[in-house]
């Protein structure tokens, strides 16, 4: 029996990652990202303590809307504040952290459910 996810062709699946790489839709990335379903860009970001609303702009121009944004801290996850969270409530998305694997793989799970999922990941330590 085939378990494989349907996914649209053209849609962003999270192939692999490690220490200070990910790849994505056959893509190698050697930076933090940010994947949503149609694309994957780079994120300039290098630790959880840099991030701010106005750094996630590819995850609230999306068209259609994402409806939950996964950020993967790196090796261990990491608490935001809230009034981040707030600030991303306001922008019309939920926020939840965890280390960058559990993002990886909750976002390929949410994808293949067809939800609106964006993931804004810090690579692994080398």
């Amino acid at each position: 029996m085939d378990v494989t996810p349907l996914i649209p062709d053209g849609f962003q699946l999270i192939d692999s990652y490690g220490p200070g790489q990910f790849r994505v839709a056959g893509d190698l990335w050697h930076q933090a990202i940010i994947v949503i379903p149609e694309q994957t860009v780079k994120w300039s970001l290098q630790s959880v303590g840099e991030l701010t609303v106005e750094s996630l702009s590819p995850v609230y121009d999306a068209d259609p809307a994402i409806e939950i944004l996964l950020i993967g801290c790196g090796d261990r996850m990491a608490m935001v504040p809230a009034a981040f969270k707030q600030q991303c409530r306001a922008k019309g998305f939920g926020v939840d952290t965890m280390d960058t694997g559990a993002a990886c793989r909750t976002y390929n799970v949410l994808m293949a459910e067809g939800r609106r999922v964006a993931a804004a990941l810090l690579p692994l330590r080398a």
